[in-house]
Parts: C-alpha cells; structure tokens; sequence
C-alpha cells in the first residue's frame, strides 16, 4: 500500500488589504508557504495519481482577490511515510496532533 502526497503553495495578495472593494484590485502576492495533504491506502501508478490529481484538484486548489492555493508538486510515497511537520510534532511532542490532511478519492 502507498499514499499519494499533494504539495501546495499558499499565496496571500497584500495589495488586497488596503482595498475598498471597487475597480480593479490591487495586485502584490505574496508566498506564505502551504499545505500537504495525503489519500491514504492509493493504489496504482503514475497514471492513476495524476487522475486523481486532477480529480481532487477542486477540494484543494482556491482562488480569490485575496489568496491563492495551488497544488505544485504531487507523489506517491510509502504507507508509513510523514510528513516533516508530522515528524517535527513526534520529535518534540512525542504525538502527532496535526496530521496532513486526508482526501477521499
């Protein structure tokens, strides 16, 4: 068994900020890092993970004036694989409290 890793990158518009909502706005985006989310017990290949990709992109992708997620890097990984913020909350935790979050597909 094996999951698929989806990698995204969170952008923030900081030109939003100071809008007041007419006209064009602003545009100053900013990289505010992202999040990795998991579909566990994935079963087959390259061409099954880029389906499934593509068919979760909805639930994890979203645009606005004001931020910005996007899926930019996608992988399948072992079964037992964590994520660094998953082993960095063991090492100092001793307990997962956050894990990646988990799609269906």
């Amino acid at each position: 068994m094996a999951k698929l890793l989806i990698t995204t990158q969170i952008s923030e518009n900081y030109g939003a900020h100071d809008w007041d909502g007419t006209g064009e706005c602003p545009q100053y985006w900013k990289p505010k890092g992202g999040n990795e989310y998991v579909v566990k017990r994935f079963k087959g290949g390259t061409e099954a993970a880029t389906a499934a990709v593509m068919a979760l992109r909805s639930q994890v992708e979203q645009h606005s004036d004001f931020y910005i997620e996007d899926i930019v890097e996608w992988r399948i990984v072992a079964d037992d694989y964590l994520t660094e913020f998953e082993r960095s909350q063991l090492e100092y935790e001793g307990k997962i409290r956050f894990p990646a979050k988990e799609l269906s597909w």
